[in-house]
């Protein structure tokens, strides 16, 4: 799935709303940014790890989405969102480290998007985390082999 410049827009004005409820200067808050996206309604909730919401805006693109893996399809386009709205992000007063999350209607975690650290940005992507299993198992069995 690609996106318009239009949601693009809509996206970066979502989150330039939801930075501007960490204004610097208070004090900083222990949260995450949790995103919940509705292939039905094309519409985008934010909350905070308190399940208060923080915005919520309408992509028109994505309402009744037919793309079947539609949290996958749009998972890179809140990636690259976040990561090019950096500058933003990095004025937001939360203790560090912190993410961005895109969760379900259960609010449970479908994808770690993005980690904000003091640093530098993580940007976490699902293929990053691809045969660790194995290569886990392969490892502990070398050891105890040894």
């Amino acid at each position: 799935m690609k996106a318009s410049q239009q949601t693009i827009q809509q996206i970066e004005r979502s989150l330039r709303k939801i930075a501007a409820k960490f204004p610097q200067g208070d004090d900083a808050l222990l949260t995450d940014i949790h995103l919940l996206v509705n292939p039905y309604t094309g519409e985008i909730r934010a909350y905070n790890d308190d399940d208060e919401e923080l915005d919520r805006c309408v992509v028109e693109e994505w309402i009744k989405s037919p793309e079947e893996d539609f949290y996958e399809s749009v998972a890179p386009i809140l990636r690259q969102t976040i990561e090019g709205m950096r500058p933003v992000v990095d004025q937001m007063n939360i203790l560090r480290p912190f993410s961005f999350v895109l969760i379900d209607e259960d609010h449970e975690t479908l994808q770690d998007l993005v980690l904000i650290d003091d640093e530098e940005t993580v940007v976490l992507d699902g293929n990053l985390l691809d045969g660790l299993e194995e290569d886990l198992d392969a490892f502990l069995e070398h050891l105890l082999n040894d």
